[in-house]
């Protein structure tokens, strides 16, 4: 079982940046995919990044934070360095992981509001 819990979200103004961070518990070492998504009010969830542990191509962007989002992994926390923050990015951040087995699991977002 993985535990996942988000922090570092809140009010920001265009232009500005956050730190998101998910602290990962349970069973860390069966895990091969690490990501962040983000849900806006009345849309879909999107994945924004994802850190593979194995393979070629380990880190990937959706392309609307390509070079403005960076997303990392330290031991037991994932995090979102989120920088020049537009107000479309405005949404729920939720973390997320899967095994190698393919069993996911979220955590309960933490908001990220960004606006004047």
């Amino acid at each position: 079982q993985v535990d996942l819990v988000e922090s570092g979200g809140g009010l920001v103004q265009p232009g500005g940046s956050l730190r998101l961070s998910c602290v990962v518990s349970g069973n860390i070492a069966s895990i091969s995919v690490f990501a962040w998504y983000r849900q806006a009010p009345g849309k879909q969830r999107d994945l924004v990044a994802s850190i593979s542990e194995y393979g070629n191509n380990r880190i990937k962007y959706v392309d609307s934070v390509k070079d403005r989002f960076t997303i990392s992994r330290d031991a037991n926390i994932l995090a979102l360095q989120m920088n020049s923050l537009k107000p479309e990015d405005t949404a729920l951040y939720l973390c997320f992981s899967q095994t190698t087995w393919g069993s996911n699991s979220w955590g309960r977002g933490t908001q990220v509001i960004v606006s004047s």
